[in-house]
This record gives structure tokens, C-alpha cells and sequence, in this order.
């Protein structure tokens, strides 16, 4: 599911565990979102540099502040937001000469070359060239992530409110409709940005703002389906453990993919076609849910997870098994 609409909905159950816990909520998203800056600088210093918590950090600054809005303000300002950044783009692409400040093709390949370079060096070459992304970072975060994500945390907020994800059996209407309308459209997106430049086009990433939510809409409605049939068990012990190590999985993957293709690892840079690198990055994903089942069996939460929850409710957590794996 989209991560930003996730973490609105799981907002809003950290404003009902803080309300059952007689707490403020204020304090404590506040050591949350410290603890999720923290982890994010230096996920992008040492891993990985095109990291996304530090932007999700920020952001969720003003969703704390708008905490309190109405479920129609907040549905008016997501929409507003992010058409705001769909037309804007749509503009730029329009009217703004895109040679002025995008390299051209020669440009963007030696730039490419680079990069694989630096990677495939020491450790001092790939944290400098994460530290030398950090501009092209802030610039995409508060020119693109960052507006896109807090619509997403609004919407995600509305739907925790009216808790839309609670009861589902996967028979409703509303779920095959979705796949109906959604699918075509967002697929359509899809090979429009693809065949047309993709981050090299404005239009072309306009098109992927635009069509991007409806895609994703449209795999989840299929996933809920598909786990809601007479014999979901299965599929669902595979994937939940992955998701309830949602940010340690996140943070791992990098790390598997330095240790894959950098010079500190393996250097495989530069050297599979996108189908291998697909290939590859599904089997690491395999294994992590393997991994994560495994992991909680014995302990309550992932690594990363049980840090986070230390930073935000200022008390270390319990790391034993949970006799309810449900409970927060």
C-alpha cells in the first residue's frame, strides 16, 4: 500500500494510544519525528542517498499541526496540494525550456558513470557521493515528495479516522470497482511516463503524480481481495510479518544493496540489465519475509521498529515475544 497514506492512518493510532495512555500526543510524535529524522540522515549519509523518512519527518510537522482539522478541510487541502503539484509540473513542462537545467543525453550518461564509479570505490566515495546528492534531495523533497506525501498523510489520516481499513471481508463493491476504474487508468500513466522520458520529461512525471495514486489503489483493492478468500491464511502469514517490519525491511534493503553493488560489497554496479536488477531485488524481498516471519517469532518488533518506539514513548520497550500480535 502507498507508504505516505499509511502513515497518515497510522497517525491517527498514535493519537489513540496516546489517548488511552492519558498522554499528550504532542510530545511524543515530536521524539517520533526526531527519532525518524535521525534514522533517515543517517540512512542517507551511509547507505543509501536517495533516502525518504528525513522528508517524511518533516512533513509530519504539519500534519501534527493539522491533527484537529476537519475530515473535510483535510480532504480540501490534500486535493488542493497535490493539484497544485500536478498542474505545476504540467506548466513547467509547457512552458519551461527543459535544456536550461536538465543535462543533456551525453551529460546525464557521463553523470551516470560517475555515480557508478563512486559507488564502486571505498567507503569515503560512496558517503560522498550521497553527501554531493544532498541539494538534489532537498530540492525534490520540497519541490515533489514532499507536498505529494503530506496529501497522501491527510488522506491516510481521513481513512484511520473513519477507520476504512477496519472490517474489510473483500467481497465490497467498492473494491472491484476501484480495479475497474483504477487499473486501465493508472497502467496508462504508467507506460505514458515510462515511454516518454520518464524523470527526464516534466510532463512525463506529471502524468506519473497524476495517475500513480490510482495504480496504487487499484493493486491494493487486488490485494485485499486476494487475502479475504476462503484460504487467505497462507498468503497472509507470508506478507504480514514483513509489514509489521515495515522500517527495519526498508533500511535493510539497503544495506543488502550496498553490499550487493557497491565497491564495499560484491561491486555487481553497473553490470545486470533492469530485468536482472528486477530479479534481484525480488528475491531480496522473498527473503525478508522469510527473514521477518523468523525474526518475530521470538521478539515483538524489528530492530529499527523497537528503536523508533524507544524514541517516541521515551521508555525502552520490551523485546520478548508478543503473546498478541496485534496489540501496540
Amino acid at each position: 500500500m502507498n507508504p505516505p497514506f499509511l502513515f497518515g492512518y497510522s497517525f491517527t493510532l498514535q493519537m489513540a494510544s496516546a489517548q488511552r495512555a492519558g498522554t499528550d500526543i504532542r510530545p511524543r510524535m515530536l521524539r517520533r519525528i526526531v527519532g525518524l529524522f535521525a534514522i533517515g540522515a543517517l540512512h542517507t549519509v551511509f547507505l543509501y542517498g536517495g533516502d525518504i523518512l528525513m522528508t517524511y519527518a518533516v512533513v509530519c510537522l504539519a500534519l501534527l499541526l493539522m491533527r484537529d482539522v476537519s475530515d473535510r478541510t483535510a480532504l480540501r487541502v490534500a486535493a488542493g496540494v497535490y493539484g497544485t503539484v500536478v498542474v505545476s509540473l504540467v506548466v513547467s513542462g509547457l512552458l519551461l525550456d527543459r535544456s536550461a537545467f536538465l543535462p543533456s543525453e551525453a551529460e546525464a550518461q557521463a553523470n551516470g558513470a560517475a555515480a557508478t564509479a563512486s559507488l564502486l570505490g571505498g567507503w569515503s566515495d560512496v558517503i560522498g557521493h550521497h553527501v554531493d546528492g544532498l541539494g538534489l534531495l532537498v530540492v525534490q523533497s520540497v519541490s515533489l515528495q514532499g507536498p505529494t506525501a503530506f496529501a497522501l498523510f491527510l488522506l491516510g489520516m481521513v481513512a484511520g479516522r473513519r477507520r476504512l481499513l477496519s472490517g474489510i471481508r473483500g467481497d465490497e463493491r467498492v473494491l472491484r470497482r476501484i480495479q475497474l476504474v483504477c487499473f486501465p487508468i493508472g497502467l496508462a500513466g504508467a507506460v505514458a511516463y515510462a515511454s516518454t522520458g520518464g524523470n527526464g520529461n516534466t510532463l512525463a512525471v506529471a502524468v506519473s503524480a497524476a495517475t500513480a495514486p490510482l495504480l496504487t489503489a487499484a493493486y491494493v483493492a487486488t490485494l485485499l481481495r486476494l487475502i479475504h478468500r476462503s484460504r487467505p491464511s497462507a498468503l497472509r502469514s507470508w506478507f504480514a510479518p514483513a509489514g509489521r517490519m515495515a522500517l527495519t525491511n526498508y533500511l535493510a534493503q539497503s544495506v543488502v544493496g550496498l553490499l550487493l553493488f557497491s565497491g564495499i560489497g560484491l561491486g555487481w554496479a553497473g553490470r545486470f540489465s533492469p530485468l536482472v536488477t528486477i530479479a534481484v531485488a525480488v528475491g531480496v524481498f522473498v527473503v525478508q519475509l522469510g527473514v521477518s516471519a523468523r525474526w518475530l517469532r521470538r521478539h515483538r518488533y524489528g530492530p529499527a521498529e523497537w528503536l523508533l518506539r524507544w524514541i517516541t514513548n521515551g521508555v525502552r520497550p520490551p523485546a520478548g515475544r508478543l503473546a498478541d500480535p496485534t496489540r501496540r
